[in-house]
């Protein structure tokens, strides 16, 4: 007698558990899945003295609808926002909106959050990605901006570009948020080391002192944090940091009277953010495997 064997479920149980295991650790790093759990993080945020930056994860979407999905997705975060007051922001990726599918498509996106930011006074930040979107994304930020000057643009440290693109931005008056940089590009377009990478962070961040305008050190080094806090004098700028890292950093800043902001990331897409979180420090590693060995 032929019989049919059993189903075998261990390939799924063994992936659904390692997603389990996975989320708990990128608990450290993500708000949750929902804006109702990125609501929450921000408010608890708040209460640390701190501004939040919401992020919807997600990039390089080619899907239309997916698109319009995400726009509705950042106008719903936005009015949440202002209906649990929340004192804070969004950060949105050029390519979550569009770019990779149309220019003209991402800047009537960017037009429409922009409009209900108007609306509601929040501010806008855009992300700044891959080298092969940097020139249209600066180009969305200062056609925005005549619109509306509550917004600011990433500029990273790592691309040998971004001195010549800070004196642009802030000839128009731009806000800047300098960061170091996460995509992995060819060594034409970066500084291949470390040392090269602050080196040109510290360079930049002189010129932002020097300006006049509103911006923010987005950065965990210390030495570039204490150079920053030497040149501040009366200047308004604020740093910025990720959610889950250098807490006690985040908290020492307040208590000093510095403004800080952290940056919370929410959504189904937390995973590959979360392997990039996880294998940035050793002791993200040792947490990742604190939370195998304790099932």
């Amino acid at each position: 007698m032929l019989t049919t064997p059993a189903p075998s479920y261990s390939h799924n149980y063994d992936a659904s558990l390692m997603e389990r295991l996975l989320f708990r650790v990128a608990k450290r790093w993500v708000a949750g899945y929902n804006t109702d759990e990125a609501i929450d993080a921000a408010l608890d945020t708040n209460s640390h003295g701190m501004s939040a930056i919401l992020n919807f994860l997600g990039e390089d979407t080619t899907d239309a609808k997916l698109v319009d999905m995400t726009v509705n997705e950042y106008l719903l975060l936005m009015d949440l926002m202002h209906a649990r007051k929340v004192h804070g922001c969004v950060s949105v990726k050029p390519t979550q909106l569009g770019l990779t599918i149309d220019y003209k498509m991402c800047l009537q996106n960017f037009s429409r959050l922009a409009a209900r930011a108007r609306e509601l006074g929040q501010f806008i930040w855009l992300d700044m990605e891959s080298v092969k979107s940097t020139e249209d994304t600066i180009a969305i930020y200062l056609d925005l901006y005549k619109q509306y000057d509550k917004i600011g643009i990433a500029v990273q440290s790592y691309l040998r570009r971004s001195a010549s693109d800070l004196l642009h931005i802030i000839e128009c008056g731009g806000k800047v948020r300098l960061v170091k940089g996460a995509y992995h590009e060819s060594e034409e377009h970066i500084f291949a080391t470390n040392e090269e990478v602050n080196a040109n962070y510290s360079k930049l961040m002189k010129m932002l002192f020097e300006s006049n305008n509103y911006f923010a050190i987005a950065t965990h080094n210390s030495a570039l944090i204490e150079e920053a806090i030497s040149m501040s004098k009366n200047t308004k700028f604020e740093f910025q940091m990720l959610k889950g890292i250098r807490d006690e950093l985040k908290h020492g800043l307040v208590s000093k009277g510095f403004t800080v902001a952290e940056y919370i990331p929410y959504g189904s897409q937390w995973l590959p953010y979360s392997v990039r979180r996880i294998m940035e420090r050793k002791r993200n590693l040792l947490l990742l495997a604190r939370s195998l060995i304790q099932q």
